[in-house]
């Protein structure tokens, strides 16, 4: 008898033992609301964009992140990660009901969005309607390279003000380029600048563009700290210069035929808030007039320095 109430009693002891363990093991797959919130930041990868459509504030977003109910976006390079905490300005409020993602834009109005869990940290974003799918990367931002931004989007940095001022010209050979004081890149395209000649310390207002051309980014051999641009002049060929970012308002150019180095700083910060068709410069800009491509750069070889 004592036998059989031992073997119930290591029964009952295995079979709870059993029900333990798989009650710990029980898998709760995440919700979509810890998807997105899984990361401070997500990057969106323009680049890798597919489709005929557009979705206006995931085009001109750098970022975005979903904070409690809230969305937010980096629409500049200039201030990343500061603006906001890192995060950017609130653009609009989300919501992850019944498995879509909901988002009531501010400007662009409402979307019911799929996303799909491509790995640990990717994520791609698909708006049937429209026709289109962006692929994001996400980050926590105290690992977030801000830095990188920059250069992964240089041409659009550029665009950010309405105007590159000449403060510093140093070293080199005397050439046709120090008569440059003025540069700008329209937000149109990510191939046209202007130059002027005008006086340093001309307010924009008043600056005659001496010069329409073309100009082109290329990546560097073994640098991602280094970019080359080259600007189109007609009758003087094209200048090519080593291009660095100082800070998010200052950039070097490095003039690789005289051995000049060319500082510029930023005039009149465009901040692109909204798609409205409202324009105040003083405060935020259109960002109809930005369009967002894919950028596809060629590479070149870093040049011997004189």
């Amino acid at each position: 008898m004592k036998t059989i109430k031992l073997l119930i009693a290591i029964l009952f002891i295995t079979s709870a033992t059993i029900s333990c363990s798989v009650n710990n093991d029980i898998y709760y797959p995440p919700t979509l609301e810890d998807v997105v919130t899984n990361y401070d930041i997500w990057y969106v990868d323009y680049n890798r964009t597919e489709g005929t459509g557009d979705i206006p504030f995931l085009s001109n977003a750098f970022t975005i992140s979903f904070l409690n109910g809230k969305l937010y976006a980096n629409n500049n390079i200039v201030g990343i990660g500061f603006t906001g905490d890192g995060y950017g300005i609130q653009v609009g409020r989300y919501d992850t009901y019944n498995g879509y993602l909901e988002i009531n834009h501010t400007i662009d109005g409402y979307y019911d969005l799929d996303v799909v869990e491509l790995s640990s940290n990717s994520i791609k974003i698909v708006d049937t309607f429209n026709n289109v799918a962006y692929y994001l990367e996400g980050y926590q931002k105290s690992s977030f390279d801000f830095d990188k931004v920059f250069y992964d989007n240089i041409e659009y940095f550029l665009q950010e003000y309405e105007a590159w001022e000449k403060t510093a010209v140093i070293g080199g050979e005397v050439n046709e380029f120090d008569y440059e004081n003025f540069l700008a890149f329209t937000p149109e395209n990510i191939t046209t600048f202007y130059s002027s000649q005008d006086e340093v310390g001309t307010d924009i207002a008043n600056l005659i563009w001496d010069f329409e051309g073309d100009y082109e980014v290329y990546d560097v051999t073994g640098y991602d700290n280094l970019k080359i641009l080259t600007l189109a002049y007609d009758l003087n060929g094209t200048e090519e210069f080593e291009l660095s970012v100082i800070n998010d308002e200052q950039i070097s150019l490095y003039h690789n035929a005289s051995g000049t180095t060319y500082e510029f700083a930023g005039n009149n910060f465009l901040q692109y808030l909204k798609s409205d068709g409202k324009t105040n410069k003083t405060e935020d800009v259109s960002i109809d007039g930005r369009k967002r491509t894919k950028v596809v750069r060629k590479t070149k070889d870093r040049q011997n320095r004189k």
